[in-house]
C-alpha cells in the first residue's frame, strides 16, 4: 500500500520535530552547572549536575553525591537534608 505524498511529508516533519526536540532539549535544560560536595558519616563525595536553575542543579548534584556515600533510605534522606560542604556553580 503506497503512502500519499502528504502523509510522507507529515511523517518527515514529525521525525524532524522529534529529532530537533531531542537535540535542543538538553541545551535548554542545562543552563546552570553546579558541583556539590557532601560529607556524611565520615564519607565524602562531589558530583556535578546541570539544570535549568541553580537550585535544580544543586539539588540533583546533592542527590547524586549522597547516592555515593549514604546507604539505605534513611541515610539518603538524612544526607540529602544536610548542608553541602561546598557548592560551585557556573552558567
Amino acid at each position: 500500500m503506497a503512502m500519499s505524498k502528504r502523509v510522507k511529508l507529515l511523517l518527515a516533519a514529525a521525525v524532524l520535530a522529534a529529532f530537533a526536540y531531542i537535540v535542543l532539549s538538553p541545551a535548554r535544560l542545562g543552563k546552570v552547572s553546579c558541583e556539590v560536595c557532601m560529607e556524611f558519616m565520615g564519607r565524602d563525595a562531589c558530583r556535578t549536575a546541570r539544570g535549568p536553575s541553580r537550585e535544580d542543579a544543586i539539588s540533583t548534584a546533592r542527590d547524586n553525591a549522597c547516592a555515593r556515600i549514604a546507604f539505605g533510605r534513611e541515610d539518603s534522606i538524612l544526607c540529602g537534608g544536610s548542608e553541602p560542604e561546598s557548592v560551585r556553580c557556573s552558567e
